[in-house]
């Protein structure tokens, strides 16, 4: 594994306004009663299980359960079992919403998910109104974390990096590893997430951004965009979105003989994408994640046992809900509710995930390292490891 690492300070983009689904949420108004932990630890999913972006879903679904059979086999925690209340949001943020509701209502301690940003903002205020700490394996929305005031969302969690990072990584990437003085900055303009990322991106660079273009959530053909970058000179494409549309591109880019290095954010992390792409074009591709196999010994254990139990290969958001489902064991010890929960969350520190070691931060954003992965014939070749200094 090749390492570099990046002396960054950790910046925290907070924003005033959060998206429009999420409405005004005040941080203080939880519920008086928090949900007891009765017999059983009662753990709730809130994941994309059908829908646009079920591949994330179904493969966090597939780790938090590896988890939880792992936890319950051990003993469980303080002697008792986790129980799981598993329910679809359909990749739709509306039901993300409702399934929250409703998992409050059934007496979930905890909830997991949802694995996007904009269906976890629209979960916020109903976890907060019942006083539920909900952790999202991969929602990376830089402003999720506070409320229209300013003020820390404290029942909301993740496991994950922010967008805003995110772009800051990519930016010093693209011109540390990728030599890359003229980048296309090419992005989803129909998500908060591909946006974030592309803002952050901008405000980062220091080299030139010879053309901004955008696509849309659902679009099939690039030709007309990528057609008139031939004529333009750059080193690189850089590409914040979903594996949905930036396979599609990769493969259509490379057959018009775009063969500049992309580098994506974590969107790209999914078995689809080279599926998408196709093997032949997916190389010269470099992606952002928060887990590669060889990253420690329990990564490479976590890996072996998740092959063993779907005889597939776990992607970084199996790993992230995975961690979840330990962090939320680790925050429940003790605890006789779920606002015990919250607080124990809340001062987590040091913990050793297969995502690497995570400390939750004074506005519950997770410190930790960012892994670039680079891809030849749509397989895994290089890692990069970026570490963050304060």
């Amino acid at each position: 594994m090749k390492k570099r690492s990046f002396a960054k300070a950790l910046v925290t983009f907070a924003s005033v306004a959060l998206l429009a689904a999420c409405g005004d949420v005040s941080t203080t108004n939880s519920a008086s009663t928090a949900a007891e932990v009765g017999d059983t630890l009662k753990v709730g999913y809130n994941l994309e299980l059908s829908g646009a972006v079920s591949s994330y879903g179904q493969t966090e679904a597939n780790g938090a359960d590896l988890a939880v059979k792992e936890i319950n086999a051990a003993g469980g925690v303080d002697g008792k079992q986790i129980e799981v209340i598993k329910k679809d949001n359909k990749s739709e943020t509306a039901e993300a919403a409702t399934v929250a509701t409703s998992l409050a209502s059934e007496g979930a301690n905890l909830i997991i998910g949802p694995a996007t940003s904009g269906a976890s903002a629209a979960s916020i205020p109903a976890a907060t109104s019942a006083g539920i700490p909900m952790i999202t394996p991969s929602g990376t929305q830089t402003d999720l974390v506070v409320d229209d005031k300013g003020n820390v969302q404290e029942y909301f969690f993740r496991a994950t990096f922010t967008d805003g990072y995110q772009g800051q990584i990519m930016a010093e990437y693209a011109t540390s590893n990728l030599n890359a003085k003229k980048v296309v900055l090419y992005y989803d303009n129909s998500s908060d997430y591909g946006k974030g990322v592309a803002e952050a991106f901008e405000k980062a660079y220091k080299g030139e951004i010879v053309s901004k273009i955008t696509f849309a959530s659902g679009d099939k053909d690039f030709q007309a965009a990528l057609t008139k970058l031939k004529d333009l000179e750059f080193d690189a494409i850089i590409m914040p979105g979903y594996y949905n549309e930036t396979g599609t591109i990769v493969k259509q880019a490379r057959g018009l003989g775009l063969n500049q290095p992309i580098l994506g954010s974590d969107g790209f992390d999914s078995p689809q994408f080279a599926e998408l792409a196709t093997a032949s074009a997916a190389s010269n591709v470099y992606y952002l994640s928060a887990f590669v196999t060889t990253a420690s010994d329990r990564a490479k254990a976590f890996y072996d046992a998740y092959v063993a139990e779907y005889g597939e290969e776990p992607s970084m958001f199996s790993a992230l809900a995975y961690d979840s489902v330990y962090m939320a064991a680790e925050a429940a010890k003790g605890a006789k509710n779920s606002t015990e929960i919250k607080d124990n969350l809340s001062t987590l520190k040091d913990f050793e995930g297969v995502t690497g070691t995570m400390s939750i931060d004074k506005e519950h954003n997770v410190v930790k390292s960012v892994y670039v992965v680079g891809l030849t014939d749509g397989k895994q070749s290089s890692v990069d490891t970026v570490s963050i200094s304060e």
